[in-house]
């Protein structure tokens, strides 16, 4: 079995806004998607530790800045999940804003981790994640998840189809199949990861 480096990863701290986040100092990535996505579960599988994300039935839970830690610096940022919470307005607009904040002044930050159910890819969440880390200069990886729930074929479909729509627009991100059930895509995941850290 390879090592894992982010076996190690632990709960720091959650923050309402940016500047309740520790130093702006390290290296870090964030995992963005919308709310439905398997945001936490995709974490969870990357760390192979079941509950450092909590996962629920809800879709949405995930309502701050979450920081996780690994060694030397480095940190995973879970940023609040996009769409169904069933939240009111002035709440999602206060989560726009600390996302926007965050992903534009945020130093350390090196990568966004976009998180797509496979079986409604690049929804219009998607495409504006895309763009914005295009705009600014951000390396973004996309996890098409929940592949055990397409069949193979389709599923390889749907991965071409992606890339292909992603290079037209003229994105910078790199794709791949994802499955937090069935553990599919962890080793590619895993090496995208840490060579967005990795970067100076």
């Amino acid at each position: 079995m390879k090592h894992n480096p982010f076996r190690s990863a632990a709960f720091l701290t959650s923050a309402a806004e940016p500047r309740r986040l520790p130093a702006d100092t390290g290296t870090e990535i964030a995992f963005a998607g919308r709310s439905n996505a398997g945001k936490s579960s995709a974490l969870n599988a990357i760390c192979n530790q079941s509950g450092l994300a909590r996962t629920s039935k809800t879709p949405g839970r995930t309502q701050l800045l979450n920081v996780f830690v690994l060694d030397g610096g480095r940190r995973l940022i879970d940023l609040p999940g996009y769409g169904y919470a069933k939240v009111p307005e002035a709440m999602r607009e206060q989560w726009r804003r600390a996302i926007d904040t965050y992903l534009r002044e945020r130093e350390s930050l090196r990568g966004v981790v976009l998180i797509v159910d496979v079986r409604h890819p690049l929804k219009e969440f998607d495409r504006q994640m895309l763009a914005y880390c295009r705009d600014i200069g951000l390396a973004c990886h996309v996890l098409l998840t929940k592949a055990d729930k397409l069949a193979r074929g389709e599923a390889a479909r749907t991965l071409a189809l992606v890339r292909n729509e992603i290079a037209a627009a003229g994105f910078d991100a790199s794709v791949q199949l994802f499955s937090a059930q069935a553990k599919t895509g962890l080793d590619e995941a895993r090496g995208a990861l840490a060579a967005l850290l990795s970067q100076s």
